[in-house]
């Protein structure tokens, strides 16, 4: 799920002494207001527009809408990249631990809340069941490498996610598993005069190879390696990361304004029929080149859309509904599937009705997620900083820890047989 900023990508710097850049750095470290950046509310639209796909797909209503976590992954590499690049720009180089620091700050609170929360509301209306695999990989959802444990162990995604409450945190592992590696590639390759051309050259050459490997391990009968594995879909990631590159860039800023309006629109409604049409891991040549060509289209309207943002589609994607629920994305996110899960059933209220509900709650819990957890810590609220903050998160971490391991470790079986049922057969 993409977190940063939706912002513009630095433009592509002149050539300049070291000297100079490093002035430069120290200028706009010590100006607020140098370090302000063009916000792109039609990218905030766009995941609106995703996380929505992906919550009605778990819902049943959508075949598709699990392809706005590509759309997410695009996202990502383009922002985190743009990103990057600047602070090359601005500074001369990378700060890798900075930058992690920055990321795990953004992410991290979150998860915790909502990670220790589902624990608890697994054990108190879960089946048995679900609350033993929530324990099983809560320690892989704290590592960032879920979706690592669910290839090893042979967990297919298609057919068991609904006994996992913690399932859908696989897309997260990706992404920080690209955040700890790319900043490391961008510091080496980006830096001087031709920099962006070097990035760009080699996240093309690595989705290529990413499609390579999935075309391959795609054959499968379960495709959860495909589908899971972080270099099978890194080509999304680095699609995203081609698209923030000086030379994209310069190539969608001279499309013509009609012509680039055309084709957002013809992008747009043609993400919008593949996620209408597609049949979950059914569709025909999904992982043979399926899920490639859609992140490139993705790319490809991303780029359209930071070079012409208040064109006539720019302006439609950052209306305010879509725009608002692309700002709750990440927290709605984490918090719709378990609220799928465990939310009690309502006699009478199925279907629509009780994706309506579902909606209702993740929205409410999202909403608070974001104005009690999400902001005050990327605004560093005063409780955040300092000495106060390191108490905040070691009592974070102790409470997370302290649940998990609290928790009952239920039975193999409890809970499926019907000991009842079997003494009154």
């Amino acid at each position: 799920m993409p977190v940063s900023p939706a912002t513009a990508p630095a433009p592509a710097p002149a050539p300049v002494s070291r000297g100079r850049r490093r002035a430069r750095g120290r200028a706009r470290r010590r100006s607020p207001t140098t370090a302000a950046r063009a916000h792109l509310a039609p990218l905030d639209g766009l995941r609106g527009f995703a996380v929505l796909a992906v919550l009605l797909f778990h819902a049943g209503h959508l075949g598709g809408g699990f392809l706005g976590v590509d759309l997410f992954f695009v996202l990502s590499g383009f922002l985190i990249t743009g990103l990057l690049l600047r602070e090359v720009a601005d500074t001369g180089r990378i700060a890798p631990v900075a930058f992690w620091a920055r990321r795990a700050r953004r992410l991290l609170p979150a998860l915790a809340v909502v990670g220790t929360v589902t624990l608890l509301l697994t054990w108190a209306s879960g089946r048995p069941s679900m609350l033993r695999f929530a324990r099983e990989d809560a320690p892989w959802a704290a590592a960032q490498a879920v979706n690592w444990h669910y290839i090893t162990e042979q967990i297919g995604y298609w057919n068991a996610s609904g006994t996992r409450v913690l399932t859908h945190l696989w897309s997260i592992a990706v992404e920080w598993q690209f955040y700890l590696v790319w900043p490391l590639v961008v510091a080496v390759v980006g830096r001087g005069r031709r920099g962006h051309a070097r990035v760009a050259v080699l996240a093309a050459a690595g989705a290529l190879g990413s499609l390579f490997l999935m075309l391959d391990l795609g054959q499968a009968v379960d495709t959860t390696r495909a589908y899971e594995g972080t270099d099978t879909r890194a080509f999304a990631l680095l699609l995203g990361a081609l698209a923030a590159t000086a030379p994209v860039r310069s190539l969608a800023a001279r499309v013509p304004g009609p012509l680039s309006g055309a084709v957002c629109a013809a992008l747009a409604g043609g993400l919008g029929i593949a996620w209408v049409r597609t049949d979950g891991e059914h569709a025909p040549g999904l992982f043979q080149g399926g899920l490639f060509v859609h992140a490139a289209a993705c790319a490809v309207l991303i780029s359209l859309l930071a070079a012409a943002p208040e064109g006539r589609a720019g302006t439609l994607l950052g209306s305010a509904l879509p725009r608002r629920l692309g700002e709750l994305s990440y927290s709605l996110y984490l918090w719709h599937w378990p609220v799928l899960l465990l939310l009690p059933e309502v006699p009478g209220l199925g279907g629509w009705g009780r994706t309506a509900l579902v909606v209702a709650v993740s929205l409410a819990a999202a909403q608070a997620t974001k104005l009690l957890v999400e902001d005050p810590v990327r605004y560093r609220a005063p409780w955040t900083t300092d000495r106060r903050g390191l108490i905040a998160l070691a009592a974070a971490v102790a409470v997370t820890v302290g649940v998990w391991a609290a928790l009952p470790q239920p039975p193999m079986g409890a809970g499926t047989v019907d000991v009842g049922e079997l003494a009154a057969g």
